[in-house]
């Protein structure tokens, strides 16, 4: 995610956040302020940026003999999440971060419950099929 000249990159299995604002309102019409929602064992957040995923180890080469190139690029173990997901996650595993004076979390694969992603789809269905 790039701000001005600088960069930031997600590291492993880990998403990058952005914390919802504001105030929230109950059921019933309370309205809850911000720092009243941080008590809550699970949080909600749009990913803005995401590590490569879990490294994997590189596939059996023969080490005995040394003049092979041993570099071989990196293979990772993709995540579902994508950028702009709505991610559902336990509050307690993320570590919050700022980055050029904005709040985020950061968020390990492991803690995410649940993605809501938005395709576009039709609420209902048309009536000729």
């Amino acid at each position: 995610m790039k701000k001005g000249s600088k960069e930031l990159l997600v590291v492993g299995d880990r998403i990058l956040v952005a914390m919802e604002q504001g105030e929230s309102r109950t059921e019933v019409g309370l309205i809850l302020p911000a720092n009243a929602m941080e008590k809550e064992a699970v949080q909600e957040g749009r990913v803005v940026a995401m590590g490569p995923g879990s490294p994997l180890p590189p596939p059996d080469s023969d080490v005995d003999e040394p003049w092979k190139n041993p570099s071989q690029p990196r293979r990772y173990l993709p995540m579902e999440v994508e950028l702009g997901d709505w991610a559902v996650f336990f509050r307690k595993a993320a570590i919050e971060i700022s980055f050029e004076r904005d709040r985020y979390l950061v968020v390990p694969y492991s803690a995410i419950l649940a993605l809501v992603r938005d395709h576009g789809v039709p609420d209902t269905l048309p009536e000729e099929i």
